[in-house]
């Protein structure tokens, strides 16, 4: 699961809590900078495979293992955020941000996020959009949507709900994708496949649905280039793509127009991890080289 090259090192976040920070520096001219946001109940050494792709086409690769993930987990405890909850997520990747542009200055800066991570961009978006050359987000969604849906069903919230289109299926986590070593990979992997704490999972819902109807929404940048790519059958970003679609609208409503939606069909939601990766990682670094000019 190593990437050659990659350098683990501590970052402190603003509130004092010591996380896991990553780097991946080419060894020829770098094109850009491109900070990784990993998933809910993963971690970013899961991303080996698109960090050493991006890497070998000139970006410089940084990311976190999110607090209450990965080898950051010892700060709170797996699952756990810590008292200031999902904004102490969003505030850790904006010190990052600024980590990796001391490190390699004056170079185009993308942020990618996935899933969860993907929401955390949502939010960081909001405030630090000056920051940004581009974006990309990976199995998103209107998180208000994605929340009212899974309450739909009456019960707790928790990934198991995302399974049901694929039941009867091989194993719970059928939905992440349909390469079943990578699935099988998830499971057994400890730091993978946990549920969050109640005060997690509610600080995420709380304020990741309210991003899209956030008034600082008007101030974000019109012209940033923003990238979206789905799964076909990614439940998260709901029936006929509705999240995914209804965060796009949001986005254009505000005046962001700069924005492509690339769906993958009979993709699931792990399009970095499905077994058409190599298209989807060759068609996000063409675009990114499109979009960086």
């Amino acid at each position: 699961m190593e990437t050659p090259g990659v350098t683990r090192f501590t970052m402190i976040a603003r509130d004092g809590a010591v996380l896991a920070a990553y780097r991946l520096l080419p060894g020829g001219p770098t094109m850009g900078i491109v900070q990784i946001a990993h998933g809910m109940s993963e971690h970013f050494l899961r991303y080996s495979h698109l960090t050493a792709r991006l890497n070998q086409a000139g970006f410089a690769v940084f990311a976190n293992d999110h607090r209450g993930h990965g080898a950051s987990a010892s700060a709170h405890g797996l699952g756990e955020f810590g008292a200031r909850g999902f904004r102490a997520v969003v505030d850790d990747m904006a010190v990052l941000t600024a980590l990796a542009k001391e490190e390699v200055p004056d170079k185009p800066f993308v942020l990618l996020g996935h899933s969860m991570g993907s929401f955390a961009a949502q939010l960081y978006l909001l405030d630090h959009s000056q920051e940004l050359s581009a974006l990309v987000l990976s199995g998103t969604a209107a998180l208000d949507l994605l929340l009212a849906g899974l309450l739909a069903g009456g019960g707790p919230v928790t990934l198991e709900l995302l399974n049901a289109s694929f039941e009867p299926a091989r194993t719970t986590f059928d939905w992440l994708s349909r390469d079943e070593a990578q699935v099988d990979a998830y499971m057994a992997d400890s730091l993978c496949g946990f549920t969050l704490s109640d005060d997690a999972m509610g600080s995420l819902f709380q304020l990741g649905a309210g991003a899209r109807a956030d008034p600082r929404l008007a101030r974000v940048r019109h012209d940033l280039p923003i990238y979206v790519i789905s799964g076909e059958r990614d439940p998260v970003v709901g029936p006929d793509q509705a999240f995914a679609r209804a965060l796009i609208d949001s986005y254009r409503q505000a005046g962001l127009n700069n924005i492509e939606h690339r769906v993958y069909p009979g993709g699931r939601h792990e399009m970095f991890n499905e077994t058409c990766r190599d298209e989807v990682e060759s068609e996000l670094i063409a675009w990114l080289e499109r979009a960086l000019i």
